[in-house]
């Protein structure tokens, strides 16, 4: 909360739930942390929320109010003759019962009475950690007012011995007691309990003088909390700890949709009167205590605010009352995205009486619709004899294309929420054949002999650098040749991806990266790093290419280090260290065309049960999430944004033979739990919406999908009896929004294939051998499979001595390209 201090609030209820309300049942399954008195204060923020209520003006239009602040206990509104903002102190407070002391020696039943005192008196009164307004000049302690209570409800119990219901469970008999009191000593039957009706139960000889200094009349001191001389009903349940909640059975389930960028506020419907404080839960995750950057405050009312929402902060959110964590609401946040898609290709030339495919890719929630205009104008009935959509229209298809066919076709995706377009000129001339070669839409295969690039289409290997070609900048060979060594051969480890530009490739033993230029072909320069660099991974966000470094081949000197600007031309790259020791292994999210920005990354050590959260911008870790009650030591990692979910692959042990997982919530930063029975590597696709699981021991194929209310199902569980190793996914040519998966074996040379939509599986045999473990020591996937991006339909997959070039449409075999051995590090390059 922005200006109410939770220590001071929790400190003063405990106090008082101890004492007078005794919210807190000894019964109560949950119980609110104990060492919330010492929660530091929430810092304010550059993103607030707006929770004034907006007044207007005489002509109905919005007044000023909305940037005009008034502090606690004040309210803004319109002065109707000179129209500008005022702020008036507030008339009446909610009557919820928080009990606190000022600093100027006075009770408050809760925070607005506080404020809203300091306004009328126009002098500052604030929360003071003292009990002593509370029982000033009385000497009736605590313990003796509650001795007294448990004497009364004793007697109760003795005067309705016979009339009792066995079966009724404590708090109900709790109830009748309470209530049955509470008609006794009204002895004029109005529904109120004067100082005269309590006295006279003494007077009776009932009771014994003997509560250290306490009376009957201290009930109306403690817990006459609206000051009217009396006890009602209500306050009579208070005193004896009987809270009334209630929640209507429709109101149990609340479904709150919201477009991401904007905000939201979530009431809880659970009404009672002295109803206590709310406490929100997500997965599990208490909130209210957390110093979230966006859920920052709980407003006067106990609502959940979140600002700009994201497609993180869908899911299931829980509200119930201090104590009462039996009724409970629950609030099920959808998040809505407005279209995104992407065309392909941007431009082609086609001769007369070929065929010709357009693409349009779209994202969003809900699932976009897709319809096509050629020249702006629909395609209608008479256009559908010659062109096919498929995929739901997400391929735009003309079998034999003539003249008329040129123009601009333009892709439209529609949803309730938003609208997106773009368009794919095609033109059908003479001659259409291109004038050069594409220098895009390939493979870069590194292997032994060098570089090869080929053309996946009519499997043509378009170039060929050899090792002992130069590097531009200075002049070196690109694999010179080592010590020792009788030919001149090459050794990678892990290649990037840069916005199709440039391609970042490590050479482990020469403890260097190679930059090569997309446009040109050529390798422009080397860039030192430390010792035996294993891993690449490129932060679009930041334009950043991460390298992790093993120092030795026993990772015992670890480094992280960045090169900036990675997408750049400059012809000299310099290069960051990331102050972080101990590395094995790290992690940066993917993006996509909903999700084009990612702060943070992860980082974590293999032998240590924690990961480590750092800021991609600054390098910097920001806290560090502890695995320690899942004995999970953190092997690898994948993240889906919707309901944002890091799905943590645990390493197999000596008490956990197989690899389960578990799962952290990224707006919390906690760990919710074990990923059910899923065992194995974890792999989200490109959308968010699956998350597959493969178990390279067992040959377990786990398929969960991602729902767009958060919720994670499981689809198929199967046993593959494959030693699973790489895994790939490839957009469906049938369905929109549905993918195949492509996966190999360590051992088999079976390539396996699945559809997701269906599970339907099968195979294609016969790809050759693997590369043997002892010839691939910088990962686990001694067999990798390399899809071709969004739009692609070609798959390339590794083995000893050769490649093996797939049609992902067909799912066939398109060639084998031989005399590329070790050629296990491949990157795709799409349309340049």
């Amino acid at each position: 909360m922005k200006s109410r201090s939770f220590g001071l609030f929790f400190l003063l209820l405990e106090i008082y739930l101890s004492t007078t309300l005794g919210w807190m049942r000894s019964e109560t399954s949950r119980s609110v942390p104990s060492d919330v008195g010492g929660l530091k204060k929430k810092e304010f923020r550059n993103l607030e929320v707006t929770r004034r209520k907006v007044y207007f003006g005489h002509d109905g239009l919005h007044a000023s109010c909305e940037n005009n602040h008034c502090g606690r206990g004040s309210r803004c509104i319109v002065n109707e003759e000179t129209q500008m903002p005022e702020c008036q102190c507030l008339e009446t407070c909610k009557s919820t019962y928080m009990p606190i002391c000022g600093s100027d020696g006075k009770f408050y039943e809760n925070h607005c009475e506080l404020h809203r005192a300091s306004c009328l008196q126009k002098k500052k009164i604030y929360i003071v950690h003292s009990k002593d307004c509370f029982f000033k000049g009385d000497t009736c302690t605590m313990a003796d007012y509650s001795r007294l209570k448990h004497i009364l409800l004793d007697l109760q119990i003795h005067r309705h011995t016979q009339s009792r219901d066995p079966g009724s469970d404590s708090s109900s008999q709790k109830q009748f007691l309470v209530e049955s009191l509470f008609k006794y000593l009204d002895y004029n039957s109005n529904g109120y309990l004067s100082s005269s009706e309590l006295t006279q139960l003494t007077k009776e000889g009932t009771l014994e003088n003997d509560f250290l200094g306490c009376s009957l009349e201290d009930l109306l001191r403690f817990d006459d909390y609206n000051n009217d001389g009396s006890l009602s009903l209500q306050e009579f349940y208070t005193t004896f700890q009987i809270v009334h909640l209630s929640l209507p059975e429709e109101q149990r389930i609340v479904v709150t949709t919201v477009t991401v960028g904007l905000s939201t506020v979530l009431t809880c419907g659970i009404q009672g009167a002295l109803r206590p404080p709310i406490i929100w839960e997500r997965n599990g995750v208490i909130l209210n205590f957390l110093d979230l950057e966006d859920i920052n405050d709980f407003g006067e009312d106990d609502s959940l605010y979140i600002t700009k929402v994201t497609t993180i902060h869908m899911g299931n959110y829980t509200c119930h009352a201090y104590g009462y964590e039996e009724l409970h609401q629950t609030h099920v946040l959808q998040v809505n995205v407005p279209p995104v898609i992407r065309v392909y290709p941007e431009t082609q030339a086609q001769e007369p009486g070929v065929s010709a495919s357009l693409k349009c890719h779209a994202e969003g929630i809900p699932t976009p619709r897709i319809t096509w205009l050629k020249n702006g104008m629909d395609i209608g009935p008479k256009l559908y004899k010659q062109i096919s959509l498929i995929a739901n229209g997400s391929e735009l298809h003309i079998n034999s294309v003539r003249y008329e066919d040129t123009g601009a076709y333009t892709c439209i995706a529609k949803n309730e929420v938003g609208v997106d377009e773009d368009i794919s000129s095609l033109f059908i001339e003479d001659s259409a054949r291109k004038t050069r070669l594409s220098v895009g839409n390939v493979f870069y295969v590194f292997s032994d002999d060098g570089i090869t690039i080929i053309q996946p289409t009519d499997c043509e290997i378009r170039r060929h650098i050899k090792p002992s070609e130069k590097i531009f900048a200075s002049y070196e060979e690109i694999c010179p040749q080592m010590e020792g060594e009788t030919t001149q051969s090459c050794q990678w480890s892990s290649a990037v991806n840069v916005r199709n530009r440039n391609i970042y490739v490590a050479q482990p033993l020469l403890s260097r990266i190679l930059k090569i230029d997309v446009q040109t072909q050529k390798v422009q320069q080397a860039i030192g790093v430390d010792s035996l660099p294993a891993k690449l991974l490129y932060d679009k966000s930041h334009d950043q290419v991460w390298v992790l470094s093993w120092g030795d081949m026993q990772k015992s000197q670890p480094s992280l280090q960045v090169i900036p600007e990675a997408s750049a031309g400059e012809s000299q790259q310099h290069i960051i260290r990331v102050p972080f020791e101990g590395v094995d292994d790290f992690f940066i999210p993917p993006t996509n065309l909903v999700i084009n920005h990612i702060r943070f990354g992860f980082i974590f050590n293999k032998s240590n049960l924690t990961i480590h959260k750092i800021d991609l911008e600054t390098m910097m870790l920001i806290k560090t999430i502890s695995l320690h009650n899942y004995s999970c030591i953190p092997h690898s990692m994948a993240y889906t944004h919707l309901g944002g979910y890091f799905f943590v692959q645990c390493k197999k042990n000596q008490t956990a033979p197989a690899s389960s997982q578990v799962v952290i919530d990224s707006v919390t930063d906690t760990v919710i739990g074990p990923n059910g029975d899923i065992k194995g590597a974890p792999h989200v696709s490109p959308d968010g919406h699956f998350l597959v699981s493969t178990d390279e021991d067992s040959g377990r194929l786990q398929v969960q999908a991602i729902t767009t209310r958060g919720e994670i199902q499981l689809l198929y569980d199967l046993e593959t009896g494959v030693h699973l190793c790489d895994l790939a996914f490839q957009p469906s040519f049938t369905e929109s929004n549905q993918y195949y998966i492509y996966a190999t074996s360590l051992f088999q040379t079976d390539l396996l294939f699945m559809e997701l939509s269906t599970g339907r599986m099968d195979t294609l045999k016969n790809l050759k051998e693997p590369l043997l473990a002892q010839d691939w020591q910088w990962d686990s996937n001694s067999r990798i499979v390399k899809d071709s991006g969004l739009f692609g339909q070609y798959l390339i997959t590794s083995a000893k001595e050769s490649l093996f070039v797939l049609n992902g449409w067909q799912k066939t075999l398109c060639c084998e390209v031989s005399g590329i051995k070790r050629g296990n590090t491949v990157v795709w390059i799409g349309e340049v």
